[in-house]
């Protein structure tokens, strides 16, 4: 079965994920992860895409963004993974392919999974066990939404604006939304969701979602799809 084209959408919040080839590292030192960060800031201010959070782990990274434009992503994540290669391999002395494939995508409904993703974003590192607190790892958007620390790559959602209505009360209230945890249902939909492809959302979300674009946003349900009934009026 043909695999199905990524989702992307204007100005649509997606959750995109890139692993290393065989579960190879992608990222050796500080160096090798703030070339990362740059080459994601360049880019992000080229393409027009807002990226709200992201986490470098040591064999994958994690993105949560939002594109002006639908060719917005690919050509940032095009843009990024081209030049990352060139680096990685010239400073390592390798060649060859560097990623595990195409990068997972999925548009996810900001109302609901907005914050949730973030979450689980910031929590990686914790249940990789690299660290214990998702302040413990400086390579994360963590500090800047949690008002740690500045960070120029780092653009807040309009979701993020409703925790508080100051800086202070909307940073207090993302590190204690993240240190309260996100349940392992939850987790495993984040996470199902990006990897699959599918948008994630309730139904009306999906809905309208479909209506936008030709390619399914939804896994089908298994079996062979209904018979049309045809009546006298037909």
């Amino acid at each position: 079965m043909a695999r199905l084209p990524r989702l992307t959408l204007a100005n649509q919040a997606h959750h995109v994920i890139q692993r290393g080839n065989n579960g190879a590292e992608i990222f050796v030192d500080v160096q090798d992860r703030q070339t990362m960060l740059d080459l994601l800031r360049e880019m992000a201010r080229r393409f027009d895409v807002d990226v709200h959070a992201y986490v470098l782990m040591p064999d994958h990274f994690h993105l949560l963004l939002t594109p002006r434009t639908a060719e917005a992503l690919p050509q940032l994540m095009q843009a990024v993974g081209r030049s990352y290669v060139r680096y990685f391999n010239n400073r390592h002395g390798r060649s060859g392919t560097l990623w595990e494939g195409r990068y997972r995508c999925t548009v996810l409904q900001a109302e609901e999974w907005l914050i949730p993703t973030m979450v689980s974003m910031d929590l990686n590192p914790v249940r990789a066990g690299l660290v214990q607190k998702a302040a413990d790892w400086p390579w994360s958007s963590h500090g800047a939404n949690a008002g740690l620390r500045n960070d120029a790559l780092v653009s807040p959602h309009r979701m993020f604006w409703t925790l508080g209505n100051t800086p202070f009360a909307r940073d207090a209230a993302y590190a204690q939304v993240v240190e309260a945890g996100l349940a392992s249902s939850d987790q495993e939909r984040i996470s199902h969701a990006a990897m699959r492809g599918w948008a994630l959302g309730d139904e009306a979300f999906i809905e309208k979602l479909q209506q936008q674009t030709e390619r399914r946003v939804k896994r089908q349900r298994a079996g062979r799809p209904p018979k049309s009934v045809q009546t006298s009026e037909e």
